[in-house]
């Protein structure tokens, strides 16, 4: 492929709803372009832009796909973004090497769930959006009733080119002179109209409506011509410096077997030449850019050079993740990432054999620089491996890749709810240990008082023995064996926090006395402190975020009683309504599926850790009982 200048270049994002057709249609254009010797069909597994084992298995998008090819003497870099909200996150990632969004919306169903999603983040990224509707050849389309329910939700400045003499009013109602031109002439000039059409399109004034079928190619040359003609460059959008020393900005990263890391960038300054050097503003390691390629699926065609705005392809950064930004060492620059929330759901994560458990570690590693909205840490508390995403499916899709992937099998289990235990009253106890055996007995003894802290202080320990009661040297020991005892905890083997210790008096004796038996003195006065402290659960609180169409609000407030939670703040934006609630995680583990069922998936969230508090009385029984018989077994 030659190398394009930054005003032949259209970076385009197909986005939608699932099976609306994307993968397809790319599949059309590249045919009609002459990239493909033939049209490549999503049934038979056999795309240029979903080539992932899981998509091809699945057959839907995962991740996003990026073809280049040319057409018109332009080059069109297409990605192919994925349409489950499952996945949306991949696409949101992807979006700012993009300078045009083309929503693809399924002839036969209108207007879905993800269409509005897509719609958002184009509001969100500030991309010219274009509807094309497709599957023009099934019987069940009626390309008018579509046009009607896309104006109906998105407005009237949403227009069919069918309607020309229509297109043409709003072009010029927006510019002074081209609307003293409709007066006087009543129509544009060919030249005014396309370059009101881009202005309208860029400033997201207007946005057109076009149809396709791509098993048939009917409008699909169409479409290319209109991307070529109609949609900006570059250049056209962005403040980016074609004439500044090189800059690029990594927007996903792929982890494959045998190119190692594959890094995808766009071109925010100058001119990238093969094997030049860019420094890591982050990082600040200086990155060889060797074999300098664009995309093609899951290929790779040579390049010597990308003009600003062109997007490529590099494999072996050795620092570079995604979102970050890379430029010359003189004059280093940097572009905004895309934010990314933290994960919603968590499993537990179990290697099926020790040979899984060996490779675990190296294959998380490489899916976890593919994919920065997951998290793969141990829990301190239950000491589980845990694997969060945004959904179950998303999680599921990662096990799917690491069995295929790197041969790693494992099992996901419903983590453990990392409770928490304290202390809700005073206790005055004495721990006292002795035993004789033959020579040099044992002997440890001290008076302690406990009492509880505020939430998350953790843990105090205050020495205020007087006269040698207790020699000095033994008081670390003391303070040992409550900690050690504390964190198996007294009620259900959960770590006891928030509780203050001070050790006031005690005896010893100057043969039998050791590090040893004070350390056991201190657990034992651990031990008789609980019976008196009135020792409570604590459980995770985490602070939630729903986002959901209003007609659906008031279930989900109800929904969020049912779940023990407290909503503590409520806003409507553009028909959009937020729910902010604290709610106990354990009400929370089944909660992406529910939510899915009771929205149609219209609805998303977000949640995190916020705090710790008590457990109510019956819940806290129903953990003991459990803990109490999972302890019985294992001692069975």
């Amino acid at each position: 492929m030659r190398v394009y200048p930054t005003s032949d270049i259209r970076n385009v994002a197909l986005a939608g709803h699932a099976h609306a057709g994307k993968t397809m249609l790319a599949s059309a254009m590249l045919f009609a372009s002459g990239a493909t010797s033939r049209l490549l069909r999503t049934e038979d597994g056999a795309t240029i832009t979903d080539f992932d084992e899981e998509e091809i298995s699945r057959k839907h998008s995962i991740s996003t796909g990026i073809a280049a090819f040319e057409f018109s003497r332009k080059k069109i870099n297409l990605l192919d973004t994925p349409g489950l909200n499952t996945f949306i996150h991949d696409a949101r990632l992807c979006l700012p090497a993009a300078d045009a969004m083309l929503i693809v919306v399924d002839g036969a169903c209108g207007v879905q769930v993800q269409t509005e999603k897509a719609w958002d983040a184009a509001q969100e990224f500030h991309l010219p959006v274009v509807f094309v509707v497709t599957k023009l050849d099934h019987e069940r389309t009626n390309f008018t009733a579509i046009v009607d329910s896309i104006r109906e939700r998105f407005g009237r400045r949403c227009c069919s080119l069918e309607s020309k003499e229509e297109l043409v009013e709003m072009i010029a109602e927006d510019d002074d002179e081209l609307m003293q031109e409709f007066f006087e002439q009543g129509h544009l000039s060919a030249e005014h109209l396309s370059s009101g059409l881009k202005k309208e399109l860029i400033d997201r004034k207007v946005f057109p409506i076009l149809g396709v079928s791509a098993y048939t190619d009917l409008g699909v040359r169409d479409l290319l011509n209109f991307i070529t003609e109609s949609l900006p460059c570059p250049t056209d959008r962005m403040a980016l410096n074609p004439k500044g020393p090189p800059g690029v900005f990594v927007f996903k990263t792929l982890a494959d077997a045998f190119a190692g890391r594959v890094s995808y960038f766009k071109v925010m300054s100058g001119s990238l030449r093969n094997d030049g050097h860019l420094m890591n503003a982050r990082t600040h390691h200086d990155e060889r850019f060797a074999h300098l390629s664009t995309p093609f699926g899951k290929q790779a065609n040579e390049i010597p050079e990308l003009a600003t705005g062109d997007i490529g392809v590099v494999s072996k950064l050795k620092e570079t993740l995604t979102g970050d930004s890379l430029s010359d060492k003189s004059k280093l620059q940097s572009w905004p990432a895309v934010p990314t929330h933290e994960p919603a759901m968590a499993f537990a994560i179990v290697a099926k054999t020790r040979n899984d458990e060996d490779r675990l570690s190296v294959a998380m590693h490489k899916v976890l620089e593919e994919d920065p909205t997951l998290r793969f840490y141990r829990d301190p508390h239950t000491k589980e491996f845990l694997l969060a995403g945004n959904s179950q499916q998303h999680i599921e899709a990662i096990v799917a890749r690491l069995r295929k992937r790197y041969n790693v099998d494992v099992e996901l289990r419903s983590p453990k709810i990392p409770y928490l235990e304290t202390v809700r009253g005073m206790a005055d106890v004495q721990g006292r240990h002795k035993k004789q055996s033959g020579g040099h007995g044992q002997f440890g003894d001290c008076k302690i008082k406990v009492e509880p802290l505020a939430r998350g202080q953790h843990f105090e320990f205050h020495n205020a023995t007087f006269g040698g009661s207790v020699p000095k040297q033994y008081v670390p020991a003391i303070e040992k064996g409550i900690q050690e005892a504390a964190a198996h905890g007294w009620l259900a083997g959960y770590p006891m926090v928030d509780f203050k210790v001070t050790l006031y008096d005690g005896s010893y004796h100057d043969v039998d006395s050791n590090e040893m038996s004070f350390k056991m003195a201190g657990r034992k006065a651990f031990k008789a402190a609980m019976e008196l402290a009135k020792p409570a659960l604590l459980e995770p609180i985490m602070k939630v975020e729903t986002y959901t169409p209003v007609e659906y609000a008031g279930d989900l407030l109800g929904d969020f009683t049912s779940r023990r939670g407290r909503v503590s703040g409520m806003e409507v934006n553009a028909g959009t309504q937020m729910i902010r609630a604290m709610v106990p995680m354990a009400e929370m583990l089944s909660y992406q599926n529910d939510l899915t069922a009771m929205t149609q998936g219209r609805a998303t969230f977000v949640m995190e850790l916020d705090h710790y508090d008590y457990v109510p009385q019956p819940q806290a029984e129903k953990i003991i009982a459990a803990a109490n018989h999972t302890q019985m077994s294992d001692e069975d």
